[in-house]
């Protein structure tokens, strides 16, 4: 059980300056002038207050974090870096369980208090990387939730066995069955997708694809993944990671594809690449559907960028949207907050009472501010315990 806290002079999403009054993991009270004698109080010295951050797509067993510097030598197609990464794991230090923790303890620092990771599982490694992040995610299970897309990085139809392993994985706790590019990687649309809502029938739980595969390739394999999805009646229950395929240049191909998604209400991810064309958020909000944002990977064998911050990467929204407005750059802060919640399903999200209460101060005049310069956090709040001030992770939850 947590200890009650009291944190005064905050404001809400930028609104007008409250108390707030923490007990039992949730949020007890929110008023001007709360009196709660006997409880820890924090000064908020009129930061703005957002809820805690959700990283939503992102890969914990990845990271080189806290590692000596990696030369980046691969080649930049998909294929060639999923086999560099196989290869390097058994070459570099990359215990997972140490690195996913340096992972999570580096984002929870800039704010974060939710994780979907997609995991690798494959017939090289095993489950070795599923069990390192489940050791991550027990570690920290009282101040973050951890979800585990168990995730066939390799392909599962061109790598016999590895559905085996997803399988075990899912039974081993793996919360997400997770699928890759059914044309690009594994080059047998049918068998791959067959397989991936197989393993979610069997174990009752939701998948998330990624769908790197563009213009009408990308097309032809989402169509085949809503199809499944309303024959399975699992409305509701996908995701659709990246889907560059919806930033094809024939907007009426897109708007049917886009119309389908949200009847069946599928979700979309997205981490703003500069380098490909990606779904529209403004679209995505006209018509319902839930789209979040994630640093994929960070600091890894595939790439030397990232630093963890869902600030950062609602700033990478609005600029790769276009959006200027201060309503605009607002919905790109919805894609780490609001919106990632909806696609985990976190209960209680929100800064309203009876929330959970996860939530980040900031200092700065408005949120367009804050996603703009991106201040250190002043004050990081996850389920009721601080877990981070001043940008740096308290002396309990720091990794090795």
């Amino acid at each position: 059980m947590t200890q009650p806290l009291l944190i005064r002079n905050i404001r809400p999403m930028a609104g007008d300056s409250v108390d707030i009054l923490i007990e039992n993991g949730r949020i007890k009270r929110i008023a001007s002038a709360i009196e709660a004698p006997g409880v820890q109080v924090e000064d908020g010295c009129g930061a703005i207050a957002i809820p805690g951050l959700v990283e939503a797509h992102t890969h914990l067993d990845k990271t080189l974090w806290g590692m000596p510097w990696h030369r980046h030598e691969q080649g930049k197609t998909l294929g060639s870096m999923i086999a560099n990464e196989r290869s390097l794991r058994r070459d570099l230090d990359m215990d997972p369980a140490r690195q996913s923790a340096r992972h999570v303890a580096m984002t929870m620092a800039k704010g974060t208090t939710a994780i979907r990771s997609h995991v690798d599982i494959d017939t090289d490694h095993e489950l070795a990387m599923f069990d390192g992040v489940v050791a991550t995610r027990q570690r920290y299970l009282d101040v973050i939730d951890i979800e585990i897309v168990a995730f066939p990085q390799s392909g599962m139809m061109i790598r016999p066995g590895t559905e085996a392993l997803m399988d075990t994985a899912l039974a081993n706790g793996a919360d997400v069955v997770g699928g890759l590019d059914p044309c690009g990687i594994d080059r047998d649309p049918k068998g791959h997708l067959d397989a991936v809502f197989a393993l979610a029938e069997k174990h009752g739980k939701p998948i998330d694809i990624h769908l790197h595969e563009p213009g009408e390739m990308g097309a032809f394999s989402l169509e085949m993944i809503l199809e499944r999805t309303e024959s399975m009646a699992m409305q509701g229950r996908v995701t659709v990671s990246h889907a560059f395929c919806l930033g094809m240049p024939d907007q009426a191909r897109v708007q049917g594809l886009m119309e389908w998604i949200a009847r069946l209400d599928v979700s979309l991810a997205t981490t703003a690449p500069p380098s490909r064309p990606v779904p529209s958020v403004a679209a995505c909000r006209d018509l319902g559907i839930a789209i979040c944002a994630g640093s994929d990977g960070i600091r890894d064998t595939w790439t030397p960028y990232g630093n963890g911050d869902m600030l950062e990467r609602a700033m990478l929204v609005g600029l790769r949207n276009n959006f200027r407005a201060d309503e605009e750059v607002g919905w790109a802060l919805e894609t780490c907050t609001t919106q990632g919640a909806r696609v985990m399903g976190l209960d209680g999200y929100g800064l309203i009472e009876g929330g959970s209460a996860d939530l980040v101060l900031i200092d700065g005049l408005g949120l367009s501010d804050i996603v703009a310069l991106r201040p250190e956090r002043r004050l990081v709040v996850s389920k009721g315990r601080i877990v981070a001030r001043n940008g740096v992770v308290e002396t309990e939850y720091q990794p090795a």
